[in-house]
């Protein structure tokens, strides 16, 4: 079956402790701290492969874990960094916090490699604790600690156009007849059990991608069947187009069926009746006797709503070049920039917050923040990094740290330091 939804749990790696030792060579007894740094611990990574196009391959593992960095050595000696993890995922996979539902990235469009959680820094070996009055430091540093998150990863597919309507009225074959997909295609309900995509390509126009979604039913945003697996897909596309079989070979009503089909985007996400729509009364080789009957009810029903009707076979090609002609209109009044969600929830947030942190000066004037949450997010960060930076920069906004050091009198070029990390203040 597709695998279009998988819920794993992911954790990246402790950061290795700092290292506790001594120099001990001839003639020197009391030789001072040598203690080496702990490795930074694996992150984990998301990254787009196209040779994917479902999410089995975490439908049958649950936890993905990346490797702790080494313990710090003698003689100055740096812990190994602890390996990252790479998850591959399809493009157009939507990554949620498994508690509240929001997304912490989109694997879309220019995404193709994100970092969703990363590893503990590395302890500082003791050679860093060093005073004048503390010149032989037993005291190191331990790694930070790892984050563990539950996500849930939800595939979308990423097409201009999206196919929709109850199975077997023909969608996989105006598929395949407009694009070079060879979807299966056989006269039982249910033979599409996942999305199809193919490119249509329009002379004089630009192409498009089009998406086959699987045969929705009646209570599919409840539910029901496999319906939620397979509206998900609709969320992307721009233009809609309800095939529905106008030779009623199935005995159902077409004009009922469109009907329902929009109830059920309706109940999903109303905003899914605000994108154009297109009907394709499919099958018209199959009709005997006046045709006109049966596209003059669709077209005296939803024209006057701005859905055209095109009467059209997929079989013998009948109406196609019209409707695809049409479709390209529509979707030059949408922007063809493709639909990506925007983050949501950033996994820091959750574990940084309500820990309580200090702000002290230094002999030398600098001022001191020290704390928990402090030391997990310099780890947790990539400070070196301007998008790291500036990440760093808003949590210090957000925890009211910035504010503390204001009232506490921080001017212009004064000097912060944070476990390590210094940094001048300009507001």
């Amino acid at each position: 079956m597709f695998a279009d939804r998988a819920t794993i749990i992911i954790k990246s790696g402790k950061g290795g402790d700092g290292h506790v030792s001594f120099r001990r060579e001839k003639y020197v007894p009391d030789g001072g701290p040598d203690g080496g740094d702990g490795g930074k611990g694996g992150d984990v990574i998301f990254e787009v492969d196209d040779g994917l196009n479902t999410l089995t391959d975490y439908r049958h593992r649950r936890k993905f874990a990346a490797r702790p960095g080494e313990e710090g050595g003698k003689r100055n000696c740096h812990g190994k960094n602890g390996e990252d993890i790479i998850l591959k995922v399809p493009a157009g996979t939507v990554i949620k916090d498994a508690e509240s539902g929001k997304v912490i990235a989109d694997m879309s469009g220019d995404n193709r490699r994100q970092t969703i959680l990363h590893g503990g820094r590395g302890g500082l070996g003791n050679q860093h604790f060093a005073t004048a009055t503390m010149q032989a430091p037993k005291y190191a540093q331990p790694g930070g600690e790892p984050v563990e998150l539950e996500v849930k990863l939800e595939l979308k597919v990423i097409a201009d156009v999206g196919l929709v309507g109850f199975p077997n009225v023909g969608k996989s074959t105006l598929l395949s007849r407009v694009t070079n997909a060879r979807p299966k295609i056989a006269n039982y309900h249910f033979t599409t059990l996942q999305p199809n995509l193919g490119v249509v390509d329009l002379d004089g126009a630009k192409g498009f991608v089009i998406a086959d979604i699987p045969g929705l039913i009646e209570g599919a945003s409840e539910g029901i069947g496999l319906g939620l697996e397979f509206l998900r897909h609709i969320e992307r596309t721009k233009v809609m187009i309800h095939v529905v079989d106008a030779a009623g070979t199935e005995g159902r009503d077409p004009i009922a069926d469109i009907k329902a089909i929009n109830r059920e985007l309706e109940a999903y996400d109303p905003a899914l009746l605000q994108k154009p729509q297109v009907i394709a009364a499919n099958k018209m080789d199959a009709v005997y006797g006046d045709e006109n009957e049966i596209i003059a009810a669709l077209q005296n029903e939803f024209e006057k709503d701005g859905i055209r009707v095109f009467p059209i076979s997929g079989v013998s090609g009948q109406g196609i070049r019209e409707l695809l002609y049409h479709v390209n209109a529509l979707l030059e009044t949408c922007s063809r920039e493709p639909v990506i969600y925007e983050q949501e929830f950033d996994p820091a947030v959750r574990f940084f917050k309500d820990e309580p942190y200090t702000i002290t000066r230094a002999d030398d004037a600098a001022f001191v923040v020290e704390g928990p949450k402090i030391d997990k997010m310099l780890g947790y960060t990539n400070i070196d990094s301007e998008k790291g930076f500036l990440f760093f920069q808003k949590f210090l906004k957000e925890q009211g740290i910035l504010k503390e050091l204001e009232k506490m009198g921080i001017q212009d070029g004064d000097t912060v330091r944070m476990y390590g990390n210094e940094f001048d203040y300009y507001k």
